[in-house]
């Protein structure tokens, strides 16, 4: 899932030279996220890198004609208010985007994960743990302002890119619905580590040999699917509820951007699809 991340970062740099030199990148960086969760060997280094740049040349060239249709599709939409169900129709296309990466990395990952040894269990599970320590510095340890406006400047930082700098009258938009989201850092985090478990469960028996990669990827297929779809009907429920949140916060802080801020995000998807366009017309 992590190329996924690494893959679609591009689209959140401003300048459209950074844009094609991550992308053009997005393999190496890719493969040390990776390793940073399970230590690749010497044997598994090698593999791990051509599977990464098989899927990053099929992303390159079925994947960003596609997303150079979707942005040419939002500008529109960004030239005048939108209401939640707007804001949520471009929510479902990231998320469709993202199904397909993950889609097409399932046989691949079932093939790498049949490689992997008992001690790279071992590494996976010390990056959890110290990936729940960041997850609860971010978002749960300290007094509630100050964890509001550290999701702030977060918030403000993702919309610079988009609109250009807010005014403080959008960073008051931005800080009264972060203050009544319905994000629940507990419920999230309990989540994350449902998910780490699952993974663990899920890897032990394919590890060492112990399976064909054909049952590794109904096993990473099945484990994908409860990443997108928590058995946890609880956490649905909240999940469905903050998604709706979020499209709100996002309809809410579009609303009281002004034309000048509308026309700086209308360019800056149109420098994003030509910079898609040539990434896609290389060979």
């Amino acid at each position: 899932m992590l190329i996924i991340g690494v893959l679609l970062a591009a689209a959140a740099l401003q300048a459209c030279s950074a844009v094609k030199i991550a992308y053009g990148q997005a393999t190496e960086l890719a493969y040390w996220q990776l390793d940073g969760y399970f230590d690749f060997n010497a044997a598994q280094r090698p593999k791990v890198r051509d599977e990464l740049a098989r899927i990053h040349l099929w992303h390159r060239q079925t994947q960003l004609p596609a997303y150079i249709k979707t942005l040419e599709k939002w500008q529109p939409l960004l030239t005048h208010d939108m209401d939640e169900a707007q804001a949520c129709s471009i929510f479902d296309e990231i998320r469709s985007r993202l199904q397909a990466i993950s889609d097409h990395a399932t046989p691949v990952a079932g093939a790498l994960v049949t490689t992997l040894e008992t001690e790279q269990l071992e590494a996976l599970k010390r990056k959890f743990s110290k990936l729940n320590v960041e997850y609860r510095d971010d978002f749960l340890d300290g007094k509630p302002a100050a964890l509001i406006e550290k999701r702030l400047k977060k918030a403000v930082s993702r919309a610079e890119m988009l609109y250009g700098s807010l005014e403080h009258a959008q960073r008051d938009v931005l800080k009264e619905r972060i203050t009544r989201s319905v994000f629940d850092a507990r419920i999230s985090l309990a989540e994350h580590q449902r998910r780490q478990r699952d993974a663990l469960q899920s890897l032990s028996p394919l590890i060492a040999g112990q399976s064909t990669p054909n049952q590794a990827h109904l096993v990473i297929q099945g484990y994908f699917e409860r990443v997108a779809n928590s058995p946890d009907l609880v956490y649905r429920r909240y999940q469905d509820n903050l998604t709706r949140d979020s499209c709100k916060t996002f309809a809410a802080l579009h609303n009281s951007t002004t034309a000048a801020q509308r026309a700086h995000a209308v360019k800056t998807l149109q420098r994003y699809a030509q910079d898609f366009a040539i990434l896609a017309a290389r060979r």
